[in-house]
């Protein structure tokens, strides 16, 4: 596995334990949603996640734009993908799916980071990636977060 994989595995964690779902339907008609329950055969069956690369530098990926695009541009179907581009695509939907219990807590952590990075820093990244893979707004709706929302004091 690459920082790809790493990334998308973060991703999955990210989506799983944010935002509270769109007041309106904002995704652009050009993106196709995943479907619930459409993990591929990379999380079939294991009872967790690698964590070959928990130890990666997120933040150089993230600082990165020409890697962070095209890690997005990889799970937005625009660009094809690496072997472990491919394998993050398929890990994010069972993520999801099972409120990321197969994430190790150094996993969780990073996705926080990236979370909050894409959120500051990203908007339009993370927008996009919740239109394909919340299209619903359950997963969001689930963890009653709302990244509009002002931290109250």
């Amino acid at each position: 596995m690459t920082p790809a994989l790493v990334l998308a595995v973060l991703l999955a964690a990210l989506a799983a334990t944010t935002a509270a779902a769109p007041k309106e339907n904002k995704c652009p008609p050009n993106i196709v949603p995943v479907k619930a329950g459409a993990a591929g055969p990379a999380a079939a069956g294991k009872s967790s996640y690698t964590t070959k690369y928990d130890n990666i530098d997120v933040k150089m990926i993230l600082h990165n734009d020409r890697l962070l695009k095209n890690y997005i541009d990889c799970l937005m179907d625009r660009k094809s993908c690496s072997r472990e581009g491919q394998l993050l695509k398929e890990i994010i939907p069972d993520a999801l799916q099972t409120e990321c219990s197969r994430c190790s807590e150094k996993q969780k952590q990073i996705a926080g980071e990236i979370m909050s990075y894409l959120l500051q820093y990203k908007k339009a990244y993370w927008e996009e990636l919740l239109c394909k893979y919340d299209p619903e707004g359950k997963f969001r709706e689930q963890y009653e977060v709302d990244e509009d929302e002002e931290d109250e004091e």
